[in-house]
């Protein structure tokens, strides 16, 4: 992604990224001097209350659409996305499309978990001929293989946007590893051949509802994933205690990350803060969830559940 960003963004252009974004985009964004429009993606309402699916995470187009200007060089997509599970539908991809057209900016669709969904799944790139001239897809070989530090990725697109990234790539850092682009390749050709996306969806579907079991038992709501595997649970009915003594890097910080805290020291179990996923602006949509990773060993996460059942004593 870094190499697609140095390829097109030039000091003043700017790039629209939904809230809340995975971290990385920041820096690479700005490192060739672009600058970020953050449009929010608003959480279910009634989000403290009941659980629903992710794709109550809801973008109000209105306030996209205001986000785009002559300045608008490219926007970023994430589905599946993290840290919401959230899959962008087909109705909500066409119509980002089109401001896309309108404004002629270019499409950075980052699909890494384009293997792990749960629901029907869509590339904006094969909406259109139209659309898939002005896409680029961002894929990942070592998340779809579990395999995540050969940090081998690629990207797809029309040839007179992939030269540019191309030649931002020589310069970054030339090429992956050799041996394992090879695995990775050899991983694609003997995946369909021995039902390994089917098994994986299946595997990870069954580790995220054995694990949501807890939060059901404690009455304690979340987002439904659409894709991945990650989980967004509301803690709002979690009450820490008063007086609860935090480090100075922690006191000061979103309720989410007293909640982190509170949960590796008092339980023993680690979470991440979701509002880290936001800008101070809006970090406090995001203060009463926390994210919680299912791409564990069965065993892990019914220890995880049996340590969680200790919220219990710190619910209303």
């Amino acid at each position: 992604m870094l190499s697609a960003f140095m390829g097109f963004i030039e000091p003043g252009d700017e790039v629209i990224i939904f809230e809340p974004f995975f971290d990385q985009y920041l820096s690479n964004i700005e490192m060739p001097g672009g600058t970020i429009r953050y449009v929010p993606m608003h959480p279910p309402e009634d989000g403290a209350e009941r659980t629903s699916s992710a794709a109550n995470w809801r973008i109000d187009m209105d306030e996209l659409e205001r986000a785009f200007n002559d300045k608008t060089k490219m926007i970023v997509l994430n589905s599946p996305h993290n840290p919401v599970g959230k899959v962008l539908s087909r109705d909500e991809l066409t119509k980002i499309g089109e401001l896309c057209l309108k404004h002629k900016v270019i499409i950075l669709s980052d699909e890494v978990y384009d293997r792990l969904y749960y629901v029907p799944f869509t590339r904006i790139a094969t909406l259109s001929p139209e659309l898939a001239k002005i896409t680029l897809t961002v894929g990942s070989a070592g998340k779809n293989f579990y395999a995540t530090g050969w940090r081998v990725g690629y990207l797809i697109g029309p040839p007179e946007l992939i030269k540019y990234v191309a030649a931002a790539h020589t310069r970054i850092c030339y090429s992956s590893v050799s041996p394992l682009q090879e695995a990775a390749a050899i991983g694609f050709e003997q995946a369909d051949k021995v039902g390994f996306w089917d098994q994986a969806v299946t595997e990870m579907k069954g580790k995220m509802d054995m694990f949501c079991e807890v939060f059901d038992e404690l009455g304690i709501p979340y987002s439904v994933p659409e894709g991945g595997y990650f989980v967004l649970a509301n803690l709002s009915k979690v009450r820490l205690p008063e007086g609860y003594e935090f480090p100075d890097h922690v006191k000061d910080r979103p309720r989410d990350f007293k909640m982190s805290w509170f949960l590796i020291m008092e339980l023993g179990v680690a979470a991440i803060p979701p509002s880290e996923f936001y800008t101070d602006e809006r970090a406090h949509l995001a203060e009463d969830w926390m994210r919680f990773a299912v791409c564990k060993n069965d065993d892990v996460l019914e220890k995880a559940k049996e340590r969680l059942r200790g919220l219990k004593k710190y619910m209303n």
